[in-house]
């Protein structure tokens, strides 16, 4: 049987799909719905609205933003613990067993079969629009924009930065936006870190970006200033203006002389 029934979301939205603009932006980990047929993996409430189940404030950091520049969006609607979509569907953190320091007990001893139903419903459909839209735009590439937020205390260790950007072996954008965001008063921007990108611990950006030969930028905001409607609103309008910028000057980089 299919894992998701015919009256439930399917994996992803897409917005603004006719959009020429230069940019694309994805959001792995913007929703945190779960398929009836696994009910609530075994967690509460309370555990099904914190970060472990999602990206707080990304998904509507990500549509006010994709609004602001016409851009297209692709945002992923069910939780990181049905399955990570950030990560090869082959790793054991694709379908974490624990998550932060919370069980996950819906995903204790998942079989081969199990694993691969969540990742037939949900992983592939998912890169398979962002693939569909980057083939669309093959002959003006965009830039590939990863959305993501991230808790400011971890295991107990407290966050101090702002922002993010993560890169791997392209870091050309994310230096540029990186120096912008260091313009902008009283932000504290970190690069790689909390995270660090890796093939082994990332999908979106190595597949669908560093292999294209893409420029892209991976975003990190703190969900503490992004858990509102002001908030959402100030960091949308912040990357709205610096966004553009960061293409122009790729632009210019890249152009002949």
């Amino acid at each position: 049987m299919p894992l998701l029934a015919d009256d439930e979301p399917k994996a992803f939205s897409l917005l603004h799909a006719r959009s020429t603009q230069p940019f694309l932006l994805t959001a792995d980990h913007a929703g945190r719905l779960i398929p009836k047929s696994l009910g609530t993996l075994g967690l509460g409430p309370e555990d099904l609205t914190r970060h472990i189940a999602w990206d707080i404030g990304v998904a509507q950091v990500t549509k006010k933003l994709a609004a602001a520049l016409r851009a297209p969006a692709i945002l992923q609607a069910y939780s990181r613990l049905v399955i990570d979509c950030n990560r090869p569907p082959e790793v054991p953190s694709a379908f974490p067993a624990i998550s932060e320091a919370t069980k996950i007990p819906g995903n204790a001893g998942l079989d081969d079969a199990a694993k691969l139903a969540r990742q037939n419903a949900i992983f592939d459909p998912y890169h398979e629009a962002i693939t569909k839209a980057l083939n669309r735009r093959a002959a003006q590439p965009p830039l590939y924009i990863a959305m993501h937020s991230f808790t400011p205390v971890y295991l107990g260790k407290q966050r101090p930065m702002h922002v993010a950007v993560l890169y791997h072996r392209s870091p050309r954008a994310s230096k540029l936006l990186a120096d912008l965001l260091r313009r902008e008063p009283g932000l504290v921007v970190a690069e790689n870190d909390p995270y660090q990108m890796s093939d082994e611990s990332d999908y979106s950006v190595p597949v669908h970006a560093e292999r294209r030969g893409l420029d892209y930028l991976e975003i990190e905001i703190r969900q503490d200033f992004i858990a509102d409607a002001p908030g959402q609103k100030e960091w949308a309008a912040r990357l709205a203006r610096l966004l553009p910028e960061v293409q122009s000057q790729l632009a210019q980089s890249t152009s002949p002389a």
